[in-house]
């Protein structure tokens, strides 16, 4: 089943603790309850309040049970109060949880404490999504529509390495020039940085001025002397693949010491780690699965007969005879970083990996086993999240014409993919970090593709579509390659989104064409062969639907709607009236209503929509009306005037 009810929320399976303590704070943390993960704390004297958990102590010392377990805490409380109960629990922001607080009233979404590492920031956007209330984010990076250096990563699953962090973020705040050098992981993120950042690499770095600060993404561990002129940090892309080989019964002390002294050694960082590969005997190894366990690394078996077939620089005659094939440490980690590499080709160009450590051989006196280690490297990194996709309508383009869990959706997400100008529509409700892809309105195959391959990647992609994406729009396509690729219908995760369709937001604008039976019909045959349309259009005239006819007309394909025109006259009068809506509810608006034999004297085009009404709709003060039939179906001629108009909407 499509669990759509809920927008996709990253890591929902923690807990956010929601506290009010009046009635009005406890139903606006009620509403939000029914789109984020909320457990709702209230005192005693709310304890009736349903869906509300009460607690007994005071609210500090509850507090101080909460702290150390909860993600987040939003408070429906004054801010100086809040500031008073959490002062004497701040710690440090990479531990203490994100702190949002808000008015009873929900018109404000205030981020105060854990803006980046700990999230608070994008839950006040959400939040404020959820309730139409405006989000209060202080931190400089927002002021600078950037992400903040210390969760730049968190996107692609790298590691937060060592450095000066807050020396680097104050360079950034200052628009100082900050040197990236970056020679692992994907590097897509710099080009999703907007114009007036001051980030340099390769070719872009400017000789004549020198950087203030650095930032190294790589598998390597560096030492930064400290203190230093120039703060640096570095980012570690999990690209490294451990291959590991061992006796039967080898420790987990022995398997881990091995994989710290070749880390070390090589002076290679263990947050790189991507995960361990070794031969299938070797799955039920105690020590290994309890490493791989505890350090949340992916164990990948293969067996002797793929081992075999790579060539390594150190195989062993005595390991083939033992088990199969000359190596496992050095074959096992190269196979899996190339296997790691070729599931993503989609996402760019894919080369052999890089043995970068051959293997090592470990053994701890007093503890049972041996084990070997080599390291290898992949071009990809592997991100450790479950991907997701949400296929989102968008509606007819004015942003208060889109559902609240739609806004949730694109706003939540780390990749957002559509056609150009739908992506304009919604630029709004973007937000610092994320990638926005844009595409031509012919490349909707590349865009479905994309957004499968990232997600597939781990990423939280949104595929925007304008409408109702299930209509005419990018929901069925995406859905058909996730088919066409034998989709185990669970990773990644897919939510459809529905939107506010064309045809429902013209009947809106010019009255209510669609009371009785209707039907919806594209006139593009690029997909569609041109009889099966016609024999469509044939019966929905003979059976008196109310139609609507999406992709009338384009620059190249200019007949079909005249033909169309044909048929409907064959079937109904000349005088049934038509409206003809071109970009309902955005800025460019225009409606003409007129009637069916008049229709084609007026402009046409890709971004219009005709409703063509059935036998009993009549033109009435300028709107459209079809009887249901409460009335009965009258039969008076339709006093039919042709108007055009740029119709105000309801904001104007």
């Amino acid at each position: 089943m499509n669990a759509a009810s809920k927008p996709f929320i990253e890591g929902e399976n923690l807990a956010i603790a929601a506290i009010a303590t009046t009635p009005q704070g406890a139903h606006l943390c009620h509403r939000l309850s029914q789109i984020l993960p909320l457990e709702l704390w209230v005192p005693q004297s709310l304890k009736d309040y349903s869906g509300a958990t009460a607690y007994s102590s005071s609210l500090s010392n509850h507090l101080k049970e909460l702290w150390p377990t909860r993600r987040a805490i939003v408070f429906v409380l004054a801010t100086g109060a809040v500031v008073r109960l959490i002062a004497p629990l701040l710690k440090h922001k990479e531990t203490d949880p994100a702190v949002v607080v808000l008015d009873e009233k929900g018109t404000v979404a205030i981020s105060l404490c854990g803006g980046h590492q700990a999230g608070a920031d994008d839950l006040a956007r959400n939040i404020a999504q959820a309730l139409g209330a405006t989000p209060v984010l202080t931190g400089a990076a927002n002021a600078l529509e950037l992400p903040g250096i210390d969760i730049l990563g968190n996107l692609l699953g790298w590691n937060k390495g060592t450095g000066d962090w807050t020396g680097v973020s104050a360079a950034i705040a200052r628009q100082e020039l900050v040197e990236v050098l970056q020679d692992a992981g994907a590097e897509e993120w710099q080009k999703h940085l907007p114009p007036h950042h001051t980030f340099q690499w390769g070719e872009t770095i400017d000789p004549q001025r020198s950087p203030t600060a650095r930032v190294w993404v790589s598998p390597i561990q560096r030492k930064f002397a400290s203190p230093s002129s120039m703060p640096k940090v570095q980012w570690h892309p999990r690209v490294l693949w451990l291959g590991i080989g061992c006796e039967r019964g080898t420790s987990r002390a022995v398997i881990e010491q091995g994989v710290q002294r070749a880390c070390q050694f090589f002076h290679l960082a263990e947050g790189a780690i991507a995960g361990v590969a070794t031969l299938d005997l070797k799955a039920d190894e105690t020590g290994l699965l309890e490493l791989c366990r505890d350090r949340q690394w992916p164990l990948v078996c293969f067996d002797a007969e793929d081992l075999r077939q790579v060539t390594v620089p150190n195989p062993s005659s005595v390991v083939e005879r033992e088990v199969g094939t000359p190596s496992v440490a050095e074959a096992a980690a190269w196979l899996a970083a190339q296997r790691h590499s070729l599931e993503h080709e989609a996402l760019g160009t894919v080369s052999e990996p890089d043995l970068r450590v051959p293997k090592q051989v470990m053994r701890i006196e007093g503890e049972p086993g041996a084990a070997t280690v080599a390291i290898a490297q992949s071009d990809r990194e592997y991100t450790g999240r479950k991907g997701r996709l949400g296929l989102v309508g968008i509606g007819p383009g004015d942003l208060s014409q889109m559902t609240g869990a739609a806004q949730m959706a694109i706003a939540q997400a780390d990749v957002v993919i559509g056609y150009s100008l739908y992506v304009d529509l919604i630029r709004p409700i973007l937000r610092p970090g994320q990638w926005i892809e844009s595409l031509p309105i012919t490349q909707e195959q590349a865009r479905a593709e994309r957004a499968i391959a990232l997600a597939q990647w781990g990423l939280t992609v949104a595929v925007i579509s304008s409408g109702d994406c299930g209509i005419y729009g990018m929901a069925g396509l995406v859905l058909e390659q996730l088919r066409q690729r034998h989709w185990d219908g669970q990773t990644p995760s897919v939510a459809v989104f529905p939107g506010v369709s064309a045809f429902q937001s013209a009947a809106a604008r010019t009255g209510t064409p669609l009371m009785h039976d209707f039907c919806a019909i594209s006139l593009s045959d690029l997909l569609t062969p041109w009889p099966v349309i016609e024999t469509r259009l044939k019966a929905a005239a003979q059976a008196d639907f109310v139609v609507a006819l999406y992709n009338p007309k384009s620059k190249t394909r200019t007949e079909q709607i005249a033909l169309a025109q044909c048929i409907f006259l064959q079937y109904r009068s000349p005088e049934t009236p038509v409206a003809i809506v071109r970009s309902a509810y955005r800025e460019d608006e225009h409606i003409t209503l007129t009637t069916l034999e008049e229709c084609l004297n007026h402009p046409i085009d890709m971004m219009t929509l005709v409703l063509i009404g059935n036998k009993s709709t009549k033109n009435y003060q300028n709107w459209l009306i079809t009887p249901r039939g409460y009335l009965g179906f009258e039969s008076e001629p339709n006093p039919i005037t042709t108007t055009s108009e740029n119709r105000p909407t309801e904001n104007e």
